[in-house]
């Protein structure tokens, strides 16, 4: 019997190689894209849940510190951590991390500048899932010359020979042994470093020694001490069951005991598997996003589903006979179910077939426009459970009704011809056409906002000038020697400035809460930027002054601000110029505001910031240049950068580049829009082909006569598309408001967005038009151009 199922099926692939090609290669296409778009997804939810004690890991995190509105901090200060350790008995152990970035590593002759450096507890490796490979597990540091690498780090350096004990020299001249080695951290985990040195070793050096470099705040005895950096991402590995509500109000009353300046620092504690998804504070744009690809996965799938009900229904006029001469010689009603159920399950054979295989060669494609490090193993539980839900729903889906369908037919009327009014219910294929480009007209939409969203972004003013503007930080002997530095780079071709500072203007965090000015409410924290520039700084960044004055390169520098306009808000200030600021332990005058400037994400409010001048504070140096010449200025800066670290590789950043970082994640879900709405768009019309195809068939006679009769091509193809048109306009109604909403509540993430205006809907409905009247068109032109005698001849479709 499935013997037969099976020839039957392959018979009627064969005659019918047109509409068996529509069907395979839509639902190809719609598998491909649609498991592509799920395992995305399925990467995105899988983010830290690897770890065994992930339930009991939660991330601390602090939301205050602003007078008119919250700051959130995931970055926090040291001794929370530590007093909950030793205090809380809910706590079981405590993990602090501060990355340092971009350090130099020097083994033997060879050189290296390694991004992802930080400085950790050891209980890193303990209360999470990064077991040593090499070395003793109980004890990751033997001392605090000691670090811990990545495999792959570990075969750059030493290739093939036993890492541990080998000395590497780190920084400025600071030797380390390493003492352990990891696996390479997972793509799915927001914790990723290669290099991880311990923790006691910043301590020792920012606070017992007091280096400059690693710590410009107060002398303070210890890192457990020092209640105003904002330096450590902290996490605590709890008892099950706590109760998270009163331990933030104990983390919160530990805070404000040992700093009642702070007071009120609400903490908040997240699970780490949603802080991938989620903001310590609540906001959802991460989830937000993930659930939008997941209904445009079920959605393509639709899609693909439709084209073949839309197709099996509309042909099942041409079946009729063969099913009532099936059923007159003895088939009943379930046999043929259970055949054209087993045609529709060969077709997604091959179609799932073709997929993984297709799958299997883009992947590396699709990794490289989603940033991603997806893996497509068929051993993988995951990746099976996956495939097969979207391969059941969809074989369900399309497959239930064309059978139930087709099995339905009543012999006698099938033979005598009675089948044609409503066969394959018609208002149901429309249906699922309108369907189909709603959903395409949606996504086109959602691309063209996200893209206006970008090009918004990229062409607002900043408030500075980011452009051909080259960074790298002074290291050794550069910060004393900048002046010298400064005069051999000005002399140099292509070098049109330079300046030094201690941020970059793009992605800032630094943060303190220790500040005192005229007027501050009681029992109030404003948590503020500080950043060090000299007085070439505000020029060379084209930043406007909106009070007061530029800093002058005197000494009196020094105690000396200048503020922005947002801090002045914040501090109440109308009138800020000649107000006393006190921030650390510097009290000074405020000089000057400069207008404020963008030197974050557009997704949050302009925050407070301060410009301070503290010569020791320097680490960065600045280059204006411009495109023709950026060769030479680069070349010039290499040059000067050996004279002084002959040993250290040469690392420099153009700040447009990292600014277009910044917004990596929606130039990845733009890139993935465009790619989705073009394969829904070529579905969709692979489904519009079909139908036109079958409808020209159908009326193969009633344009012949038409033709016969002197009708034009042009009402001859006004026949064959205004039905299709109609349908596509209807879709437009419905689309339009649905893509309205959605992303409205998608711009609504940014503090500072584009408005949706009724261009971008003008845009999709005439791109969406066209392409379904030229789809539509290519079948009817070739209808209206046949001989008609020849059309009166055909009797399909009678």
């Amino acid at each position: 019997m499935f013997k037969s199922y099976f020839i039957a099926t392959l018979r009627n692939i064969r005659n019918n190689k047109f509409y068996s090609f529509i069907n395979i290669t839509g639902l190809t296409t719609g598998l491909v894209a649609g498991l592509f778009i799920l395992l995305w997804v399925q990467d995105e939810y899988s983010f830290n849940t690897f770890h065994k004690q992930q339930r009991n890991i939660y991330r601390i995190s602090i939301n205050g510190g602003g007078i008119t509105t919250p700051q959130l901090f995931n970055y926090i200060i040291a001794p929370a951590a530590t007093f909950a350790k030793n205090e809380l008995p809910e706590v079981r152990n405590a993990v602090r991390i501060m990355p340092v970035g971009n350090t130099p590593f020097i083994y033997k002759d060879k050189s290296f500048l390694e991004n992802d450096v930080a400085f950790a507890d050891p209980t890193l490796f303990s209360v999470f899932d990064f077991p040593l490979i090499a070395g003793n597990p109980r004890q990751p540091f033997t001392d605090d010359a000691s670090i811990v690498i990545s495999r792959s780090v570990a075969n750059r350096y030493f290739g093939k020979e036993n890492p541990i004990g080998k000395m590497v020299i780190v920084g400025k001249n600071e030797s380390f042994h390493v003492s352990g080695v990891i696996n390479d951290m997972p793509g799915n985990s927001d914790i990723h470093y290669d290099v991880v040195l311990p923790l006691s070793r910043f301590n020792r050096l920012a606070y017992q020694e007091g280096h400059t470099s690693y710590n410009n705040t107060t002398r303070i005895a210890s890192m457990d001490a020092d209640w105003h950096s904002f330096n450590f991402a902290t996490y605590l590995l709890l008892k099950p069951e706590t109760d998270i509500t009163a331990l933030e109000k104990k983390l919160q009353q530990i805070h404000e005991r040992n700093k009642p300046d702070d007071a009120p620092v609400p903490y908040l504690v997240q699970p780490i598997a949603k802080m991938h998804l989620y903001t310590a504070d609540g906001n959802n744009a991460g989830i937000k996003t993930v659930r939008i690809f997941s209904v445009v996965a079920l959605l393509i799938l639709l899609v693909a589903c439709i084209n073949y009900i839309n197709l099996s229904t509309a042909r099942a006029m041409l079946r009729a006979r063969e099913v009532s001469l099936r059923k007159i010689i003895g088939a009943n009603r379930w046999q043929l179910f259970i055949q054209f159920l087993a045609e529709v399950t060969l077709l997604f054979v091959l179609a799932t077939l073709l997929a993984i295989v297709l799958m299997f060669l883009l992947l590396p494609l699709y990794n490289n426009l989603a940033g991603k490090q997806l893996s497509l193993s068929l051993s993988n539980k995951q990746v099976w459970l996956t495939i097969s839900a979207a391969l059941l729903g969809t074989l369900v889906s399309a497959g239930i009704y064309p059978a139930l369908l087709l099995s339905s037919f009543q012999p006698i009327q099938a033979l005598q011809g009675k089948l044609a009014a409503g066969i394959g219910n018609v208002a149901f294929r429309r249906t699922l056409v309108v369907m189909q480009f709603s959903v395409s007209v949606i996504l086109i939409i959602s691309t063209l906002v996200i893209g206006k969203q970008l090009h918004y972004i990229y062409s607002r003013d900043l408030g500075y000038n980011k452009e051909n503007i080259i960074r790298f930080p002074m290291r050794d002997n550069i910060p004393a020697h900048y002046e010298t530095v400064k005069a051999q780079l000005l002399q140099q071709p292509g070098v049109l400035g330079v300046t030094r500072t201690d941020a970059d203007f793009i992605s800032y965090e630094g943060w303190t809460g220790d500040n005192e000015w005229e007027g501050k409410p009681a029992n109030s924290t404003l948590y503020i930027h500080p950043v060090n520039i000299d007085e070439t700084t505000i020029p060379f960044f084209h930043m406007q002054m909106a009070q007061g004055s530029n800093f002058t390169g005197a000494v009196a520098d020094s105690t000396h601000f200048i503020i922005n306009e947002a801090a002045a808000r914040a501090m109440n200030m109308k009138d800020a110029v000649g107000k006393p600021l006190r921030i650390r332990k510097v009290k000074g005058t405020i000089t000057g505001v400069v207008k404020d400037f963008h030197y974050t994400s557009m997704r949050k409010q302009i925050e407070p910031l301060v410009f301070t001048c503290q010569p020791s504070a320097f680490w960065q140096l600045a280059i204006k240049t411009n495109n023709a010449q950026a060769p030479q200025a680069i070349a010039a800066a290499e040059k000067i950068w050996k004279q002084y670290n002959s040993q250290v590789p040469f690392n420099f950043h153009f700040m447009d580049e990292d600014f277009n970082r910044l917004y990596n994640a929606e130039q990845k879900v733009g890139g993935l829009s465009r790619l989705f709405a073009i394969i829904t768009i070529i579905l969709s019309c692979l489904g519009l082909l079909g139908l036109a195809t079958y409808s020209a068939q159908v009326k193969t006679k009633e344009i012949g006569i038409r033709k016969v009769l002197g009708a034009s091509l042009a009402s001859i193809i006004q026949l064959l598309t205004g039905e299709f048109i109609m349908l596509v306009l209807l879709s437009l109604l419905i689309a339009v408001p649905l893509a309205w909403y959605a992303m409205s509540k998608w711009l609504n993430d940014f503090a500072y967005h584009a408005s949706i205006d009724w261009s971008i809907f003008a845009i999709a409905g005439i791109s969406a038009i066209a392409i379904a009247f030229i789809t539509v068109s290519v079948q009817s032109c070739r209808a209206a151009l046949a001989n008609p005698v020849n059309s009166l001849k055909n009797n399909e479709g009678r």
